[in-house]
């Protein structure tokens, strides 16, 4: 049984690479994903992905009463700072925005091409100058209807294109999705459930005496005895066999078709599937950098 792999065009991280990326003598570029619970970033040399990383959304109320240039100006600043932490720390996970900290002069001024899900954030991000808005009209992808997400039409394609048509994505951010496109590229269809951590969450937040957990390291025991393993009992098992019917089903279907994970719980939910369906993951590849594929396409 061929075992799972790891598609991903970034090199191993590090600070001097990050840093010479920025004096490249290829044209230097910004992506930005903006998803329900992060922004998502990828640093672009030419047509190579050299870096990915997230940080947390812009409070956009509180940049209600600056003006246009005001906003502009930090927006630029922000990406400066996201740059800076991450570079400087060498990581590719969260960081966090700075604060408003108006400058009249930027340091570094990147060209940014973005895809957004969140319509307030989209408009807050009009403001950086030149910004390039994706949108589901310029991919060449069939089939799409008008209230598909953004994100998952650009990840669909990165992924087609990346690892060939027909695809399945599974995105297991938020929201847990599925998408899938046959071998001329037209969409088949999807299906869209809370993500994990939504799950979990919403028990905690909308119920009065269970508690909030987290998700486990590892599968967690089907017949639970207490509360808080109970619920991980339920929500993970639930996910992760609905996982496995979507991606049988699609294999019944497209036989030979690949299917690419991505999303913040890729890896625990991968790691689950593992433990409770070995044999479902055999055509299952990581690819944490599928919309970004898919956003160099449509920009290139």
């Amino acid at each position: 049984m061929e075992s799972h792999k790891t598609v991903d065009s970034s090199p191993e991280s590090s600070t001097d690479n990050f840093k010479s990326t920025l004096t490249s003598k290829h044209p230097v570029k910004l992506a930005l994903a903006i998803g329900n619970s992060r922004l998502h970033w990828a640093l672009f040399a030419g047509e190579t992905l050299q870096e990915m990383w997230d940080t947390e959304p812009i409070q956009v109320d509180a940049l209600q009463q600056l003006s246009s240039q005001e906003k502009t100006e930090y927006l630029v600043q922000t990406v400066n700072g996201s740059i800076e932490q991450t570079a400087s720390k060498n990581i590719l996970n969260f960081v966090t925005t700075p604060a408003p900290n108006i400058r009249s002069t930027p340091t570094l001024h990147l060209p940014l091409v973005l895809a957004s899900v969140v319509p307030q954030q989209t408009a807050l991000w009009e403001n950086y100058p030149g910004v390039r808005v994706l949108t589901l009209d310029k991919l060449p992808l069939q089939g799409l209807y008008s209230s598909l997400g953004i994100d998952r039409a650009l990840a669909l394609l990165g992924a087609g294109t990346k690892l060939g048509w027909p695809i399945l994505v599974i995105d297991a951010g938020t929201a847990l999705t599925f998408t899938g496109a046959d071998v001329n590229q037209h969409l088949v269809g999807g299906a869209i459930l809370p993500g994990l951590w939504l799950q979990l969450s919403s028990l905690g937040a909308k119920t009065a005496s269970l508690p909030s957990v987290s998700l486990p390291e590892n599968l967690p025991q089907r017949w639970a005895a207490d509360t808080a393993s109970a619920i991980q009992s339920g929500v993970v098992r639930v996910a992760v066999a609905g996982v496995r019917d979507f991606i049988e089903d699609w294999q019944r279907l497209f036989p030979s078709s690949k299917i690419a994970l991505t999303g913040g719980d890729r890896t625990l939910l991968l790691k689950y599937l593992k433990e409770a369906f070995p044999d479902t993951v055999s055509a299952v590849i990581e690819a944490p950098a599928a919309i970004f594929w898919g956003m160099e396409i449509v920009d290139s």
